[in-house]
């Protein structure tokens, strides 16, 4: 669901949403995050604290105090400093076909420090310079009080060393430029949080155990002959952040959490390649699914694939459209809200749709729209987006956004923006990346709700209403981007994995590939007709300037009265020219030919 290019992440010029795309790369990510360099072994024996205290705690506290006392002594001399530290036992098991690819585990501690220097008014992360405010780099990960203080004290010299350079050029660049349209402050005022939680518990699950069930699981990849890759991945972590400021805030934050992550991908005749993404999301592997939903969601997927290898390519269209809640919920992340992120406010380089419309009406009066990181599930599904405190040690607030359609805030990090000076707990970041204002569990409600199946007929008589042939039904995606920079045309493009032409002269829903969701955000807000009344959700990692954090979008089923859509882009390599092993004389329906996919919606 964010990411800042064309492919996610690599460029400033657009916003997009890897939140929904995740799968491999996101599993790439966190491999690359437990390398040896930066991580030893979680069978290693780590020296404790001494009772009721936190030594690392109290070393960043004993470290950051020594530090701005002896700058402050410095020309320019920062007004803000904090650390973080970040501790993570992470476990990785990802098999395919029966076999394990790979088993990592490894306990990894990262610190950030962040440091402002001049004024709240102004100061080095001004304008374009935000990655000047902060140095990361690893701890050791044994609590050796004097190793760890010694590690940040060489990040707080390196970072003085970029800010300080970087404030002298602001100042600079505000004496010869044009005047700004937006004179904010850099850096809110905010109250000192003083929490302490209990660090999160070391990882504790049956590896082996786990291991023997990706095995399973990723064997039952091997019965469909479509499959041409296919990856079962579980990703568990146990952190703790620890967050210190020379505003006099400290906090130890634990938070768990475990993916399962199902993957299988093929070819069409003509090249197209074709995916399908599954994961489940919760606080423990206890709480994943078991082992028979799993097999159950994988031969799904497999048949899906198979009706989609099969299907037609769709024309470009324009006309009524039905998206499922979770097409739903990826289309509002990307079209909205990344333009109600307070930074992009702000940002003259960014193109501000919604800025000056604060006060009016944005969205149909039936609909209202909320992110609230408090929120820890809904419906029985745990939130992605949940969290207590933000990445600037802000407290997780709910936002009303938009109510009955009219536009009365954004997502605000501690980066002020016109009319709003003050952060609303939305200021989050990747480890390594300075927070910017980012969504954390956004919520679309409507009061002009309908029965699902209601909704169905609804589709129907609107596609009679405009003469159409069909209309398309959306059941589900795979993430999706959108462009906010003034330069480039405002624009978003979703892409979808299921898609149905419905005839509304009672003929079959018809299943069809390679089309993408694509329009602009002012006028594609403006044909929501009317909605379904089960909120569906999301879950995925978005990513942004500030990096990959995670997030959930909740929506229920939508009817558009026009939705565009055009082809997408594709390639022509051949599908492979052998069947798979033991599949030689069966043909493409061999032993195991997959189930018809049940028609939809």
């Amino acid at each position: 669901m964010s990411t800042a290019a064309a492919t996610h992440g690599k460029m400033k010029t657009q916003k997009s949403a890897s939140p929904f795309c995740w799968a491999l790369s996101c599993l790439l990510s966190l491999w690359l995050s437990i390398t040896p360099a930066l991580a030893v072994s979680t069978d290693q024996a780590t020296p404790k604290p001494a009772k009721n205290t936190d030594l690392v705690l109290e070393t960043m506290q004993s470290e950051l105090n020594r530090a701005t006392n002896e700058l402050l002594k410095s020309d320019p001399a920062p007004y803000f400093v904090s650390y973080t530290v970040y501790d993570e036992d992470a476990a990785v098991i990802a098999g395919t076909l029966g076999s394990l690819l790979s088993s990592l585990a490894s306990h990894r501690r990262q610190a950030d420090v962040t440091m402002r220097v001049g004024t709240p008014d102004l100061d080095n992360t001004h304008g374009q310079n935000r990655q000047s405010g902060m140095t990361s780099g690893p701890l050791p990960v044994e609590n050796d009080r004097d190793a760890i203080a010694r590690s940040l004290w060489e990040l707080t010299d390196r970072e003085y060393k970029r800010a300080a350079p970087t404030f002298l050029r602001v100042k600079t660049d505000r004496a010869v430029r044009a005047e700004e349209e937006d004179k904010s402050p850099d850096f809110s005022k905010e109250a000192l949080q003083m929490e302490a939680a209990a660090p999160a518990p070391a990882l504790n699950f049956d590896r082996a155990a786990w291991e023997q069930r990706v095995r399973r699981t990723s064997a039952a990849f091997r019965d469909y002959p479509e499959v041409y890759s296919a990856i079962v991945a579980l990703q568990v972590s146990s952190s703790t952040s620890r967050y210190v400021s020379s505003e006099g805030s400290r906090l130890i934050s634990p938070s768990s959490n475990a993916r399962l992550v199902l993957q299988a991908e093929t070819r069409a005749d003509d090249g197209m390649e074709l995916f399908r993404v599954e994961t489940f999301q919760a606080p423990t592997v206890a709480e994943l699914p078991g082992e028979t939903e799993i097999v159950s969601k994988i031969r799904q997927m497999a048949a899906d694939l198979k009706a989609l290898r099969a299907a037609p390519v769709a024309e470009p269209f324009d006309g009524p459209a039905l998206l499922s809640g979770r097409a739903a919920a990826v289309f509002f992340h990307e079209v909205l809200g990344h333009r109600l992120e307070g930074h992009r406010q702000r940002d003259e380089e960014e193109g501000q749709t919604f800025t000056k419309k604060v006060g009016q009406e944005v969205l149909p009066k039936f609909l209202s729209v909320v992110d609230d990181p408090t929120l820890k599930e809904i419906g029985g599904v745990k939130l992605s987006g949940s969290y207590d405190y933000d990445t600037e040690g802000v407290p997780a607030k709910r936002v009303e956004v938009i109510q009955n359609g009219v536009l009365k805030s954004f997502l605000m990090s501690r980066m002020p923006v016109k009319s709003f000076a003050q952060s609303n707990g939305h200021g989050r970041g990747q480890p390594g990346y300075m927070p910017t204002g980012r969504q954390g569990n956004l919520m679309v409600t409507s009061t002009q709700a309908v029965p699902e199946a209601e909704l169905r007929t609804r589709f129907i008589e609107e596609i009679k209403k405009q003469g159409k042939p069909y209309g398309l039904y959306f059941d589900d995606v795979q993430g999706g981007f959108t462009l906010t920079m003034r330069a480039l045309p405002q624009a978003f493009q979703v892409l979808p994995v299921m898609v149905y032409r419905v005839y509304s002269d009672g003929r079959p829903d018809d299943l069809v590939r390679g089309v993408d969701i694509v329009g602009t955000p002012l006028a594609a807000l403006t044909r929501i007709e009317v909605t379904g009344n089960q909120p569906r959700v999301f879950n995925g990692i978005c990513g942004a300037e500030s990096g990959n954090v995670p997030v959930s979008a909740i929506a229920p089923a939508m009817l558009f009265s026009e939705m565009e859509v055009q082809k997408r882009a594709q390639s022509h390599n051949r599908p492979p020219i052998l069947p798979p092993p033991g599949f030689e004389s069966s043909g493409s329906n061999g032993p195991g030919k997959a189930a018809e996919p049940e028609k939809k919606p």
